[in-house]
């Protein structure tokens, strides 16, 4: 394996920053779609004529199809050749987009989401997989994934922006056409700027009673929390649903113990810093995806924001975030590493969201709202780019795919966890207030929607207060940031050992 990197370095070093911008733009796509469908929805809905009961279908149809297929996608772009994998997702994710776009009832948009989450399982996976085994240099991959963890990061907050801009200057269809455009570009630079190294040995197999397992219990846990968000705690179906969740990832775990070719080798998820790493992802996951889904409320509802002032509102927080990100991953993480970065990331973070406890009705943007988003921003710019880089280190690359599709999953399923339990316990906050303070004046109202809002943000600020905690416990100690120091490890996957 060591001669045939060798041998393939020179052409993929000559091309190694023009694969990331390429693989940047497919994240920047994936991770954008989240969010820029969300400032969309009410113009969809006034045009294609949906209940606000089937509103909902719209996301859950995608985050569905997306966590529940995200090891699966890891797996096949280890066993089909990422950049054919990368090609498939980006053709198949501009299809399902033009499809959207040019829906003419709900179905087919819901079909068109789920669709887009398909390819998505595919295409985000193999483009951190392509980053991981592209930059094999410590200084290199600190830059790389700098950049790569501000776009993962940030994403949402650029959703935002741009929806509101192509919602309000054009029509809300162009939030699915735009991602044509992107993938576009980002076909063309695949095919221009990224090599496929040969492979030897026996072709690998696909472990079909683990996907199977896996993505029943992803599809069973998304679905559950999903549920919950919108029929409460007290629905016997989401408990059904998570339970099942709770079965299934038990049985496959006992398989992968036992299984000649494990989906996921269990070596890449016990592992300290990993398990450390994909933690941390999923509590960052859960706290940023409050941060866009509340504060996008409170700016609108209660501050009366259009939906393009409320994109251009979070741009401090994407610049404090890019600042972050690259003094972290070029200064910081390097020195430090992730047992001081991730755990300072998370108690900023914990910062943020307290400042956003005091916004009220009278709160100003400048004084109030925007600070806090720059704390967030610098938190999540610490948090992630030394999160995903340590979760992908001293991964085989026969298994950098599926281990970069965990990375994903622990995001997704985070975020899906963080945004059915914020918005139940916000919604109760809600009613206590009414309840409290009847009657239901528009005032009352008012004040509700605050209180439910500050009640979610102190939440948020548990979130990163335990992932603090987590972090600097499960973290090991390193002396020069995130270079391999364990001779066994390092002497057995020589792909990535400096």
């Amino acid at each position: 394996m060591t001669s045939n990197l060798a041998a393939g370095t020179p052409a993929v070093s000559s091309r190694r920053w023009w694969t990331l911008v390429t693989v940047g733009l497919a994240q920047l796509m994936v991770v954008l779609d989240a969010t820029v469908v969300n400032i969309a929805m009410p113009a969809a809905q006034a045009d294609l004529g949906f209940s606000d009961g089937d509103r909902q279908w719209i996301v859950t149809a995608y985050s569905l199809a997306f966590g529940s297929l995200l090891l699966l996608g890891g797996r096949l772009s280890d066993l089909m050749g990422r950049k054919r994998a990368f090609i498939i997702g980006l053709v198949g994710f501009a299809i399902a987009s033009a499809l959207g776009g040019a829906a003419d009832s709900f179905g087919t948009l819901v079909a068109a989401r789920a669709l887009q989450g398909v390819f998505a399982a595919l295409l985000a996976p193999t483009a951190l997989a392509m980053l991981t085994t592209t930059f094999t240099i410590p200084k290199e991959r600190a830059r790389a994934f700098g950049v790569f963890g501000a776009i993962a990061g940030a994403g949402g907050a650029v959703g935002l922006l741009l929806g509101g801009f192509l919602t309000e200057q054009f029509d809300w269809r162009w939030n699915l056409y735009i991602n044509v455009v992107i993938a576009v570009v980002a076909i063309v630079g695949a095919v221009l700027f990224i090599t496929t190294p040969k492979t030897t040995g026996p072709r690998p197999k696909l472990d079909v009673p683990g996907t199977v397992l896996v993505s029943g219990a992803l599809f069973s846990l998304v679905y559950g929390f999903a549920n919950a968000e919108t029929d409460g705690w007290d629905s016997p179906l989401s408990w059904a649903f998570l339970a099942a969740a709770a079965v299934l990832l038990v049985v496959f775990v006992l398989w992968q113990r036992r299984a000649a070719h494990p989906l996921l080798p269990l070596s890449i998820i016990l592992d300290r810093n990993r398990g450390a790493a994909f933690i941390s992802v999923m509590i960052a996951g859960a706290g940023m995806f409050g941060i866009f889904l509340f504060v996008t409320y409170y700016l609108q509802a209660s501050l009366g924001y259009s939906p393009q002032q409320t994109g251009f509102a979070f741009l401090p927080m994407i610049a404090m975030l890019v600042l972050a990100a690259q003094l972290g991953t070029n200064l910081l993480v390097p020195r430090f590493g992730p047992k001081v970065m991730v755990p300072f990331g998370m108690t900023l973070g914990a910062i943020g969201m307290l400042l956003l406890t005091r916004l009220d009705l009278d709160s100003s943007y400048v004084g109030n709202v925007m600070p806090a988003l720059m704390v967030l921003g610098f938190a999540m710019g610490s948090i992630m780019p030394a999160s995903m880089q340590t979760a992908t280190l001293g991964v085989d690359r026969a298994f950098a795919g599926v281990a970069s599709a965990t990375v994903n999953t622990s995001q997704q399923v985070g975020g899906s966890i963080g945004v059915a339990l914020l918005n139940t316990l916000a919604a109760s906050a809600a009613t206590a207030y009414v309840t409290d303070n009847a009657p239901p004046t528009p005032e009352v109202l008012a004040q509700a929607a605050i209180q439910s809002y500050q009640t979610a943000y102190f939440w948020g600020a548990g979130f990163f207060t335990v992932g603090a905690v987590t972090a600097a416990l499960l973290f090991r100690r390193r002396n020069q940031g995130l270079a391999l120091h364990h001779a066994p490890e390092a002497s057995a996957e020589p792909v990535l050992a400096h």
